[in-house]
C-alpha cells in the first residue's frame, strides 16, 4: 500500500513500523510521509522476551491503528488501486470476520519458476474452500500472511498477535484461532490485484520455506512423512515409470498406460495453475522436478528442525514442547465463544 497509495477507497490510513532497519528505509518513509498525510510512521520498540519480531511489530501496529478494519500486509507486496475497495466489498458480501487472500506470487528466475507455483497449486488443489469456510475445524484452514483483513472485534476476540507472540507461523495460527472462536473465516483469490515476489533465487526459496513447512503440519512427523510420500507417489513416481519405460527398462509389476494417465492428469492440473496465475506454460512438463524440489525442502525442514539447526534470520525454528497446550488453548477458545 505504500508504493501503491492511489487506492480508490475513500477512508483509510497506512501505518508502517520500521523495525531497526539499516538500509535507509526510515529516510525513504519520511520522504513519502511528507507528501502523504494518510501515512503514519512508527519506530519499533525493543523486542520483549518471548516474542518473535514480526509478531511484536504487528502487535504495535494494531495498537496504533484507528480503523474498524485492520489489514495486515507485507512490505514487499504491491496493491492495485482497487484493492482496498474490493477487499472491503468481499468482506461485507461474505459476512466475514476475517478475510485472507492469495496474491500472485511472482517468479522471475528459473529456480523461482520451478518452485513458487506450488503455493497456488497447493491451495487450489488440496484446500476444499467451500467446506473449509463452513467447517468449524481450526485445522481446515489456510491463512496467507501477505494479506489478512480483520474486523477490530475479531482481532481482539482471538487475542491478536499477542496470543501467537512466539509462533513462527503466526498467520496460520491466527486463522485457526478465528475458526476456533466460531468467527467467519474466508479466503479469496486476490492475484489480479495483489502481487509479491517472495524470494529472488532458488537458494532463498530453499531457506525461506525450510523454516515453516514442518511447522505447517504442527511438527507432527506421523502426518508429515505420509503426506510427502503420497505427494511423491502421485506426482513423481508416474513420471519415473514413464521415463524408465522410454529408456527400455520398464519396472515389472507396474502399468505404463496407467502411469501415462496419472502423468497426464498431473500435467493438466499443473497446466491449469500455470495458466491461471501467469507462470510459463513451457515449464509445466517439468512439474515432477518442481515437486521433487519441494520434497527435498520439506525433508530439510523436518530434519533441521528436529536437529535444532533450522535457522531463519539468526533464530532457531525450534521443535515446540507446547503444542498440546496450544491445542488446549484452541479448545478453550471454542468453549468461551460457544
Amino acid at each position: 500500500c505504500i508504493r501503491d497509495r492511489a487506492q480508490d477507497y475513500p477512508d483509510f490510513e497506512v501505518v508502517v513500523l520500521d523495525d531497526e532497519s539499516t538500509d535507509g528505509t526510515w529516510g525513504k518513509l519520511e520522504r513519502l510521509a511528507a507528501d502523504e498525510p494518510r501515512l503514519r510512521l512508527l519506530r519499533g520498540r525493543e523486542l520483549p522476551e518471548g516474542w518473535l519480531g514480526k509478531n511484536w511489530a504487528c502487535h504495535q501496529l494494531a495498537l496504533e491503528a484507528d480503523g474498524e478494519l485492520l489489514l495486515f500486509t507485507d512490505a514487499d507486496t504491491r496493491h492495485a488501486p482497487a484493492t482496498l475497495r474490493r477487499a472491503v466489498a468481499a468482506f461485507q458480501v461474505e459476512k466475514a470476520d476475517f478475510l485472507t487472500a492469495l496474491p500472485r506470487e511472482e517468479a522471475v528466475g528459473l529456480g523461482e519458476k520451478l518452485t513458487v507455483p506450488i503455493i497456488p497449486f497447493g491451495i487450489n488443489s488440496f484446500l476444499p474452500v467451500r467446506r473449509a469456510q463452513r467447517s468449524r475445524s481450526p485445522y481446515l484452514s489456510l491463512t496467507v500472511g501477505q494479506f489478512m483483513l480483520f474486523s477490530r472485534r475479531a482481532y481482539d476476540n482471538v487475542g491478536g498477535n499477542e496470543a501467537v507472540r512466539d509462533c513462527v507461523l503466526d498467520d496460520l495460527a491466527l486463522g485457526r484461532r478465528v475458526k476456533a472462536a466460531g468467527l467467519a473465516w474466508r479466503i479469496v483469490d486476490a492475484s489480479p490485484l495483489v502481487t509479491c515476489r517472495m524470494y529472488r533465487s532458488l537458494a532463498e526459496v530453499y531457506a525461506g520455506f525450510s523454516k515453516n513447512i514442518f511447522a505447517t503440519f504442527d511438527f507432527n512427523v506421523l502426518v508429515y512423512i505420509p503426506v510427502w510420500l503420497w505427494i511423491s507417489f502421485i506426482f513423481i513416481f508416474p513420471a519415473y515409470l514413464l521415463a524408465a519405460a522410454l529408456l527400455g527398462n520398464p519396472l515389472p509389476g507396474f502399468s505404463v498406460p496407467l502411469a501415462g494417465v496419472a502423468a497426464g492428469l498431473g500435467l493438466l492440473v499443473w497446466g491449469m495453475t500455470h495458466a491461471r496465475y501467469g507462470y510459463p506454460l513451457y515449464l509445466t512438463p517439468l512439474y515432477p522436478v518442481s515437486v521433487l524440489l519441494w520434497v527435498l525442502i520439506a525433508l530439510r525442514s523436518m530434519v533441521m528442525t528436529l536437529a535444532g539447526r533450522n535457522l531463519w534470520k539468526g533464530r532457531n525454528v525450534e521443535f515446540p514442547d507446547r503444542e498440546p497446550e496450544a491445542d488446549e488453548e484452541l479448545d478453550e477458545l471454542k468453549r468461551r465463544t460457544g
